[in-house]
C-alpha cells in the first residue's frame, strides 16, 4: 500500500469508529507524521457550566497526536500508553481544530505532539503523549483498507 492510500485508510479508519458518532462526526485529514481533525462544538459536548468538557479537548488532542504516530506505522495499530493534557482556556461554541504531529520516533515507540485551536485560532489546549506498535493488524481495523464500492 502506498503512503497516500495508507493515510486514505485511516481518515476512513477514524470515520468508521463507532465513538465518532456520539461527537457529531469529526472529520480528519492524515499525511507523513501529522494529523488534523476539526468538529464543531455542540451544547452536547458541554459540562454543566456551559463550556466544552475536558473530555472534548481529550479526544481531539490525542486522536491528533495517535494518528500522526499511525500514519508513520503501516502495519498495525499503535496504541496510546501515555498522554498529558493541558486545557488552557474553555470554549462554548464553534469549530475546533487539533493539529498532532510526530516529534521523536524510536524502534517500538512514538513521541507526538498535539495543539487545540478554537475557530478564531487561538489556541485552547495542547497535549504530548507515547505511542507504541500494537499488535493489532491495521488490516483488521473497521473501515482501514480500500473505499467500499
Amino acid at each position: 500500500m502506498s503512503p497516500i492510500d495508507h493515510y486514505r485508510s485511516l481518515e476512513r479508519m477514524y470515520a468508521s469508529a463507532p465513538l465518532n458518532k456520539a461527537f457529531y462526526h469529526p472529520t480528519m485529514t492524515v499525511g507523513e507524521g501529522k494529523a488534523t481533525i476539526e468538529m464543531a462544538l455542540v451544547e452536547h459536548h458541554h459540562h454543566s457550566a456551559g463550556a466544552a468538557h475536558g473530555s472534548v479537548y481529550f479526544k481531539m488532542l490525542d486522536d491528533a497526536a495517535f494518528f500522526a504516530a499511525n500514519s508513520l506505522e503501516n502495519e498495525t495499530f499503535v496504541l496510546t500508553s501515555s498522554f498529558t493534557t493541558y486545557l488552557l482556556r474553555p470554549v462554548v461554541q464553534g469549530t475546533l481544530r487539533s493539529e498532532g504531529r510526530v516529534v521523536n520516533i524510536g524502534k517500538t515507540q512514538f513521541i507526538a505532539e498535539s495543539v487545540l485551536y478554537d475557530e478564531k485560532g487561538r489556541e485552547v489546549g495542547r497535549g504530548n503523549g507515547v505511542f507504541v506498535k500494537g499488535r493489532t493488524p491495521l488490516a483488521e481495523a473497521t473501515g482501514y483498507g480500500p473505499p467500499s464500492p
